[in-house]
């Protein structure tokens, strides 16, 4: 046992609680195939410009250098189409990511093939995973409807996560630590054990990331652990064990900032206000959850492999908010009589409480050879979910601990996927995919009408299918798919008697790729959605007094993307995008609340923009390693990365009001990397990140609404308004 091996071992027996992920390395006939591969395989070639992921997927150093106390969609933000938010300004915390308009809702997320959205809000927090990319080896982002996934449709977009790792085979020990603008720091502790006896391995991870935001109090405190053990049980079996626990506790920055605000006090926080005009100092969201994920894989020869999942997602959490004046009968309560008074109202104190399990498991079998690539792939996940919630204290009549709802609801998810690349001549390649996904859904009440029951069951068949031609310098692809999705809780429940029909979406898109000798590639993408029943928030008000989202018949998004890399030589290179899109609602009806005639007053558009979907996005990335031809510098894997992004106006509703929208904003961030190697292999980082270095003032999100009151019309208009200038200093430490 080598003295890294040693204590290594030493602090594992010291109790050190840590975890991390895992992956092993594929053949290297496999890293090029398109249909899905194991999720414990790694891809860890150099990526080429004529690869067809290349725009796509970030891993490698440039993942490396993106790293730090941001969230994961942070570091997507650079691809074509992207915009990202905070709700604290920062990048630390609640995060958003919304893809050619796509929001989380809408967008499948799988980390090593596992679903991570929610199966009930359908959406994706990734504050409860923190630190998560530093053990993430490659994040790649498909658009439109992409191949199919685990989990619910990709209906827009879909972004695969890889955080399994088991390439370095020799023990070692990491430590990294940032500090920067708003007293955010994070301190990332790893630990590999290397490879005993050529069978056993184990990886794992402490992280700790605190901030106190941009906004007021929108603090964070965010902690981290994963664990990940590999046993080669012999040359064609393995298996892997993967354990990620996450828990955060952030304050609340959710309802934004009121635009009369925006000029005198950006940084104001509405959440929390007590009636003496002060502030509750635990206005809060607090969230844990743990990921258990086991892998069996196996090559029975050398076209058929097949393997088996299990995984189980366990959270739970609570937020917790002060509320002036709360009518005793919303909690289910008389009102209380004090004296000879009878008391209507009261504050209170309150947690919101979801307690819910989620688990499933998968089987796989791929087909690979020279001409016929081929995968089958079933998955079955069930989840559990408990809601209720608690008064913790009240000023008047209510205990302590009194609980007003308590509400259960589950959902099975069966689907079976089948894909296939079939190579019609060595220039001629057409690839298939297709899924049948069978979803029941019971809801047994919500908070606000808990006698509101459900019974649910969607079937849904969604083929896709591609034909792509290239040669030496070209590459020509085109590709039709269908995605389908069901409502989430809230449609569902804001529908009432008139549930809401799930959603439809062929995506059409054109592909060109031309390539020159590893030097420069050019990309473009023209593309196609064209939804049927599309969901969106119009205003209405449905029969039980709720705001629901609307189906709308008929809407598109239609675009081109435009992607570019050049590489002068091996210390400089350039990437680019620009996209372009026409994202329409052909026939849009708003309901705007009339109180003086106690009605909702109808207001048709026709062909108006879809909220928050800039027609114009652009970005580029300039890198330079200056010492990278100097063979024996130590100094050879420094780089300097210059970030702009670009991002048009965009419309807070569905009018087309341009009293309602979000202004173009540009951003650019610096971000300097130096690595220096000792002859034992060991090496420092130094790591300096600028962000918003022209210290823009913009807002990135937000949302409107309007009313009618003594024959006047009035919109507030809310945004989430992103930190100036900031930065953060680093060090990162590998034994």
């Amino acid at each position: 046992m080598t003295m890294k091996q040693f204590l290594v071992a030493l602090l594992w027996l010291s109790g050190i609680n840590t975890m991390a992920q895992d992956r092993s390395t594929p053949s290297p006939d496999s890293v090029q195939k398109n249909i899905e591969l194991p999720a414990t395989s790694v891809n860890s070639y150099r990526v080429r410009l004529s690869d067809e992921n290349f725009n796509r997927k970030l891993q490698g150093s440039f993942l490396k250098r993106q790293t730090n106390a941001q969230d994961l969609p942070y570091v997507l933000g650079t691809m074509a189409g992207v915009v990202v938010s905070s709700d604290a300004g920062t990048g630390t915390g609640y995060t958003d990511i919304k893809v050619r308009g796509t929001d989380l809702t809408r967008i499948n997320v799988t980390m090593n093939g596992v679903p991570v959205n929610d199966p009930e809000s359908q959406a994706t927090y990734f504050v409860n995973t923190p630190d998560l990319l530093s053990s993430t080896t490659s994040v790649e982002l498909q658009k439109g409807v992409g191949n199919s996934k685990n989990g619910s449709s990709n209906f827009g977009a879909a972004i695969s996560i890889q955080t399994i790792d088991f390439t370095k085979s020799t023990a070692g020990i990491s430590y990294g630590v940032e500090y920067g603008s708003f007293n955010t720091i994070r301190n990332t502790l790893k630990l590999n054990t290397g490879l005993f006896d050529n069978k056993f391995q184990m990886v794992a991870r402490l992280s700790s990331i605190q901030s106190d935001g941009y906004i007021q109090r929108s603090s964070s405190a965010l902690k981290a652990a994963q664990l990940s053990a590999r046993y080669l049980v012999n040359a064609h079996t393995k298996l892997t064990f993967n354990y990620l626990k996450g828990k955060e506790k952030t304050g609340q920055a959710w309802n934004g900032v009121l635009e009369d605000s925006l000029a005198s006090n950006r940084t104001y926080n509405e959440l929390g206000i007590k009636s003496d005009g002060t502030f509750y100092n635990n206005q809060t969201d607090n969230y844990g959850q743990d990921y258990y994920q086991l892998f069996m894989d196996h090559q029975m020869n050398a076209h058929w492999n097949l393997g088996v999942t299990y995984f189980f997602t366990r959270g739970k959490g609570y937020y917790e908010e002060y509320k002036t004046s709360q009518n005793f009968s919303s909690y289910g309560l008389t009102s209380p009589v004090i004296g000879n008074d009878t008391i209507e109202n009261t504050d209170l104190i309150r947690q919101l409480w979801l307690d819910n399990g989620f688990t499933g498991g998968r089987l796989y079998v791929n087909y690979l050879s020279t001409n016929l690539d081929a995968g089958l792939y079933l998955n079955y996940n069930y989840y559990s979910g408990k809601h209720y919630g608690d008064v913790i204290w009240s000023q008047y009549g209510i205990d302590h601990g009194y609980r007003w709802y308590q509400l259960h609801a589950n959902k099975q998810d069966l689907n079976v996927y089948a894909m296939m690349e079939y190579k019609l001549s060595p220039a001629l390649k057409f690839f298939a995919d297709a899924q049948i996904r069978n979803v029941n859904y019971n809801l047994y009440g919500f908070r606000n009408n808990p006698q509101l029951d459900h019974q649910l069951h969607y079937l849904f068949f969604s083929p896709k299918a591609r034909l792509s031609w290239s040669n030496q310098h070209h590459q020509f692809s085109l590709s039709s798919g269908l995605a389908q999705k069901e409502p989430n809780r809230d449609d569902i429940e804001a529908g009432a008697t008139a549930l809401p029909n799930p959603e439809k979406l062929w995506d059409t898109e054109l592909q060109y790729t031309y390539h020159n000798k590893e030097k420069w590639a050019l990309y473009l993408t023209c593309f196609n959605m064209q939804y049927q029943d599309q969901l969106v928030l119009t205003g209405k008000i449905n029969d039980v007094g709720a705001y629901t989202r609307t189906n709308i018949a008929t809407s598109y998004r239609r675009g081109i993307e435009i992607e570019g890399v050049y590489r002068a030589n091996s210390w400089f290179e350039l990437r680019g995008n620009l996209s372009l899109s026409s994202n329409k609602l052909l026939d849009f009806t708003e309901y705007v609340d009339d109180y003086d005639q106690g009605v909702q007053v109808e207001n048709k558009f026709s062909k108006t923009d879809i909220s928050f979907s800039p027609s114009v996005i652009a970005s580029d990335v300039l890198s330079f390693h200056p010492f990278i031809s100097f063979t024996h510098s130590k100094f050879q894997k420094t780089s300097l990365d210059l970030l702009t992004k670009y991002v048009g106006e965009q419309y807070l509703d569905n009018t087309s009001n341009a009293q309602r929208k979000i202004g173009a904003y540009q951003t650019l961030d610096i971000l300097l990397y130096c690595p220096f190697k000792f002859k034992n292999e060991s090496t420092i980082a130094m790591k300096v990140g600028v962000y918003n270095v022209l210290n823009e003032s913009y807002e990135a999100r937000g949302y409107t609404y309007s009313y009618r009151y003594n024959g006047q019309l009035s919109t507030f208009n809310y945004y989430y308004p992103q930190a100036g200038r900031r930065f953060m200093l680093g060090v990162q430490v590998d034994l």
